[in-house]
């Protein structure tokens, strides 16, 4: 099984390399008479569109960190230079225009891919509704008083989606700046991979005391979105700190795995609108819609296709597999990138 999963490993990290087109620089559009109105100022091509749309799908709602291997990918891509991009008229493109306070940034190759990596979500929140219908249901009606377990499952997201909300407003530009690199991403995949190992002998080892449960108290849940916040850590893995929380105050492995897909709903959501709200007029500008509504479509169907994947494997294995998979990608990264 090992063997496998290390080829697993080293087929998605050089995927990117075989599909990747030549990249060359951005130009303003006096240096570059390829420029044509209403073309888009990418250097994303439809083919490297594909294989982000993949990772972010594929990876999203398994316990191996979609962003850590998004960083890998963005990195043999190379989209993820502080090369500043231009408009149309040959002038920088802001991200942050200036203040009165200073604060000022220029939108560059590698703030508009990490946007659009957030934007191209959509397609997995979309993929979560047909999934967790009934638990969707479930809530509606316990929104309007019909449905108590509905009503405890509501209340239990809001209280665990709270923490991660508070915490990622109020670091998120510090963990962008200072932890995306892939020595945070190895440190953080073999870490996580110690603590699904613990995870997953969690019911042995406490055999005694231990019993499943399908319903979260909101003790719990506040317990298991103070672990989502750990995920912030790129290489960490959100699904993978909620599943652990879920594990860890005895859910079943599908109740966790449920519960964490529906966090994932919730918090994927209010980034997507947070990161849209922020610099969505940008990445249409700069990425173009083609390239955007490719990015969504491939993520959402890929995301789908994985989850429910994660499901069956997990049922049947337990978190081995994935926490295998990430020692042998950090093993990979470290002696390869």
């Amino acid at each position: 099984m090992l063997s496998r999963i290390l080829c697993l490993a080293i087929a998605l990290i050089w995927l990117p390399l075989a599909l990747a087109a030549p990249q060359k620089p951005v130009q303003a559009e006096s240096e570059n008479p390829s420029f044509r109105p209403g073309k888009p100022l990418s250097r994303l091509s439809v083919r490297e569109a594909l294989v982000l749309g993949v990772v972010e799908g594929v990876t999203e709602f398994l316990p191996i960190s979609s962003t850590g291997h998004l960083i890998i990918v963005t990195h043999l891509l190379h989209l993820d230079t502080e090369q500043v991009l231009f408009d149309r008229a040959g002038e920088p493109i802001w991200y942050r225009k200036p203040s009165e306070h200073g604060d000022s940034e220029l939108l560059t190759v590698k703030l508009a891919t990490e946007a659009y990596i957030v934007v191209i979500q959509i397609g997995a929140i979309l993929a979560i509704i047909p999934i967790c219908w009934s638990q969707f249901v479930s809530m509606y009606y316990g929104l309007l008083g019909r449905n108590p377990a509905g009503r405890r499952l509501l209340l239990n997201l809001a209280i665990a989606f709270l923490p991660a909300a508070f915490l990622g407003f109020l670091f998120h530009d510090w963990v962008d700046h200072n932890l995306y690199s892939i020595g945070a991403v190895i440190f953080a995949l073999v870490a996580g991979s110690c603590l699904m190992f613990v995870a997953d002998r969690w019911p042995r080892i406490h055999a005694e005391t231990h019993t499943y449960r399908d319903e979260l108290s909101p003790r719990a849940a506040a317990f298991i979105g103070l672990l989502q916040c750990l995920a912030m850590w790129p290489g960490t893995s959100r699904p993978m700190m909620t599943i652990v929380g879920g594990y860890f105050v005895g859910l079943r492995p599908g109740a966790a795995a449920g519960f964490s897909f529906l966090l994932g709903f919730v918090t994927l959501t209010v980034a997507t609108l947070y990161k849209g709200y922020r610099s969505g007029d940008l990445i249409i500008q700069v990425f173009g819609w083609q390239n955007v509504l490719l990015g969504i479509l491939v993520a959402g169907v890929t995301a789908f296709v994985s989850a429910r994947f994660f499901l069956r494997l997990l049922l049947e294995k337990g978190l081995a597999p994935f926490a295998w998979y990430r020692i042998a990608l950090a093993v990979f990264l470290l002696f390869v990138m």
